[in-house]
């Protein structure tokens, strides 16, 4: 696919995901503007009491820890997801975006404090111990997560194959802490997974964006349009995908359209307002698609939704998104750290910002289980922007939207199968999608009435 936009000198790549949405800027910051007098009064401030701890504290304190546990209160104060990344975190981060790493293949966010369990990866560690989306991680080894920042707890959790770490999480329903003892595995993300639902109708599932996600899903597609009876209907699955590349989800999205704009973004400085637009060349537009997201579909799969809904290019079926609308800029530093900081907000084609407001389906159907469903496989909680405390407000939506979003009583969904054990039958949400893509042209005539 050719190169669908211009590199700024100042950008490497792009990213949005859930606690990963950021620009990565090529540039390395080794000083400071200047600083307006009432400031330098603030940092004398600092100074002093920085000294005075150093010399006063009961035991002996290294500088360089109190002014890295410093840098994290401030950069905690302005939103969720702005933090300070240490070398190794650092490190950490630009293995993401690659989907191989050692771990325990859980996706996890912080809310009030306490590091949740969003939902675990299949064929993973932890999905095979047991841990369940909605799970309270309250302890790794000895240490509590109380206020534990998401990148450190990352870093916990990760480690070489083989190497072991015990967590204890609080589960809904069950009074006392459940522990986990688990054997650390190289985590290989597997980004993009196809089969066929019946004859014409192909199933994708992705499950994050990847540096391959692109191409990954062009094989996909051409392998289901090769199958028995081609590809006459497509069911996309993004539920429960946190995100990843912004480049990605710009040309996974353009396979899809053959013209317009896909996103942007807008910020205070003029580098942070970007536009990504679709070709016509090697897009796919001969069939319907109906794409399935759910509270866990955050970032990159919102803006995939957002331009697919927009475009009327897709039918969006399943429960509102995460709502992560905001663009993070990595700045490194000389000493191989970095920053991350909120700089901009995306916007759908028609303009609709999605923090806080994810993307709401244009139909809303919960993912009821069969009747015969065990009790711990039914509703689990759920976690959006909107809960997260200090996140960015939407500025389109009006106050008294703002004050009942916050005011909300916490929501439960039920957790989406495996893909091993998905079939329509199991999956109300896949089954809806299925019978809308068969029914596609009766569907069509009733809506444009």
């Amino acid at each position: 696919m050719k190169v669908l936009w211009k590199h700024r000198a100042s950008i490497v790549f792009l990213l949005v995901g859930l606690g990963l949405g950021f620009i990565l800027s090529g540039h390395v910051v080794t000083n400071v503007s200047a600083v307006p007098r009432e400031d330098y009064e603030s940092l004398e401030t600092f100074t002093n009491i920085l000294s005075i701890v150093k010399k006063n504290y009961v035991e002996d304190v290294n500088a360089k820890d109190l002014i890295s546990g410093a840098i994290n209160g401030m950069l905690n104060g302005l939103d969720p997801h702005s933090a300070y990344l240490t070398p190794d975190l650092y490190k950490e981060l630009q293995m993401d975006t690659q989907g191989r790493f050692g771990g325990l293949g859980i996706e996890i966010t912080v809310r009030t404090g306490v590091l949740t369990v969003v939902s675990p990866i299949e064929d993973t560690p932890a999905y095979r111990a047991g841990v369940k989306s909605g799970d309270q991680i309250i302890k790794i080894e000895d240490d509590f997560t109380k206020d534990m920042s998401l990148m450190e707890a990352v870093k916990r959790m990760r480690g070489n194959r083989g190497s072991k770490v015990t967590i204890s999480v609080k589960r809904e329903g069950v009074p006392e802490l459940l522990n986990f003892t688990l054997v650390r595995d190289v985590i290989r993300v597997q980004s993009v997974r196809s089969r066929v639902l019946e004859e014409g109708y192909g199933y994708i599932r992705l499950a994050q964006f990847q540096e391959r996600t692109d191409r990954d899903l062009q094989r996909a597609l051409e392998k289901l349009s090769q199958e028995k009876g081609g590809l006459k209907g497509l069911v996309l699955d993004m539920r429960n995908n946190p995100g990843g590349l912004l480049t990605q989800a710009v040309r996974v999205t353009d396979l899809f359209l053959d013209s317009g704009m896909i996103v942007y973004t807008d910020g205070r400085l003029e580098s942070q307002k970007q536009k990504y637009f679709a070709h016509k060349e090697g897009s796919w537009t001969g069939f319907p698609i109906v794409v399935l997201v759910n509270a866990g579909s955050a970032s990159a799969s919102e803006i995939v939704a957002g331009a697919l809904q927009d475009h009327k290019r897709a039918l969006i079926l399943g429960t509102k998104t995460f709502g992560k609308g905001s663009v993070q800029t990595i700045l490194p530093l000389d000493d191989s750290s970095a920053l991350r900081l909120t700089t901009a907000r995306y916007f759908t084609p028609k303009g609709r910002s999605i923090q806080a407001s994810g993307i709401v389906p244009d139909i809303v159907i919960e993912n009821t289980p069969p009747p015969d469903t065990k009790g711990d496989e039914r509703k689990r909680p759920v976690v959006r922007e909107e809960n997260l405390p200090g996140h960015l407000q939407n500025q389109q939506a009006p106050q008294e939207l703002k004050d009942k979003e916050r005011d909300k009583e916490k929501e439960t969904e039920r957790p989406v199968p495996p893909m091993s054990e998905m079939t329509p039958e199991n999956d109300a949400q896949l089954r809806r999608a299925l019978e809308l893509l068969k029914g596609w042209d009766v569907f069509k005539q009733v809506v444009n009435k």
